[in-house]
């Protein structure tokens, strides 16, 4: 429990960190121009949690990518951003498309027994450079725990829950991955900055 709460204050100063970088920045240089205050959406992406501010996706119509999976369930991935942290946060929204209530199966956690021991996660998630011939595995913290969306509900029908998985990340030039997540079909999808 103690790794838990610092994990998620871990990724809370991160988000503590961007935004206040981003208002000091828009203070310094914004004189009587504006400067609204308001720091952009990609900041508030690599400190999404478990079901914390599913607003970060609402009103947004824009995807990289929708992948079915088992049960009715469909993942729509909304941004793939990487953050100076050496970090990749892959966000979006798990909608249960089916007519019964549905749970996310055990197989998306993976195979490894470090991440089962934790739970239900969408810990098996992989990025894929193919051209330079590397997979990219979900990051954990030092207890073994995967840092994605954890835990999750039953969903039901024509609900949905925001999710996120945070991976190293690939080199600057690698802009294009596949991801890849068990019992949902594979996607390409754009690393924004």
């Amino acid at each position: 429990m103690n790794t838990r709460f610092t994990t998620k204050a871990r990724r809370g100063m991160v988000a503590v960190t961007v935004v206040a970088g981003l208002a000091l920045s828009t203070v310094g240089c914004s004189g009587d121009e504006g400067g609204d205050g308001k720091a952009p959406k990609a900041s508030a992406s690599a400190s999404e949690d478990a079901g914390s501010d599913p607003s970060v996706q609402e009103g947004s119509d824009d995807s990289l990518a929708e992948v079915k999976g088992e049960d009715g369930l469909m993942l729509k991935l909304t941004s793939a951003t990487r953050d100076d942290g050496g970090f990749v946060t892959v966000s979006g929204e798990l909608k249960n498309d089916g007519s019964d209530p549905a749970r996310v199966s055990v197989r998306t956690a993976g195979d490894e027994t470090e991440i089962i021991r934790h739970g239900s996660s969408l810990g098996g998630a992989t990025l894929v450079d193919s051209a330079k011939k590397k997979r990219y595995y979900v990051l954990r913290d030092t207890d073994g725990r995967p840092l994605t969306t954890t835990n999750m509900p039953r969903i039901k029908p024509g609900a949905s829950i925001p999710v996120f998985m945070q991976f190293p990340a690939p080199p600057e030039d690698t802009t294009k991955v596949t991801f890849q997540l068990p019992t949902f079909a594979s996607a390409t999808i754009s690393i924004t900055r």
